[in-house]
């Protein structure tokens, strides 16, 4: 077998439908497009979503929520985390050596989750009020 010789199986493939190519065509005169109307003319066409000059159900639904655009900059980090780690200071560039946020990440976050048993200081990374407080009840500190 070679790749020129193949070809697909016999009916597989149809021929593309010619619309407007006479009455004996089955689609010819207005070549599917029915009698009149902006639709049956060429170029005739009306933006995505438009209703007739009827207010869109885009613009008749109000806008709600907020997505930030840095979400994905800021990684969480849990408590338990940071105990694996060699050395007492830690900042952002130690935690992406060692794998536990992403390289693309331009901060971090350390929230409560797990138990740390040994002090750390944290340098230039937030925070939230629960880890701090169990840093600091372990004789850590948070700059």
């Amino acid at each position: 077998m070679r790749l020129n010789s193949i070809k697909p199986a016999a009916g597989a493939k149809h021929s593309k439908r010619r619309v407007g190519r006479g009455i004996g065509s089955g689609i010819g005169k207005t070549a599917g497009r029915g009698h009149k109307g902006q639709k049956s003319r060429s170029g005739g066409f009306h933006k995505v979503g438009f209703e007739g000059g009827q207010m869109p159900l885009q613009r008749r639904l109000p806008k709600r929520g907020f997505i930030s655009l840095t979400r994905k900059d800021i990684a969480e980090v849990r408590l338990s985390a940071l105990a694996g780690l060699p050395g007492d200071a830690i900042d952002i560039l130690i935690l992406k050596q060692a794998g536990i946020v992403p390289g693309s990440a331009m901060a971090a976050k350390v929230i409560l989750s797990g138990k740390i048993e040994r002090a750390v200081k944290l340098q230039g990374i937030a925070v939230t009020k629960g880890a701090k407080a169990a840093i600091e009840a372990v004789g850590g500190s948070v700059e």
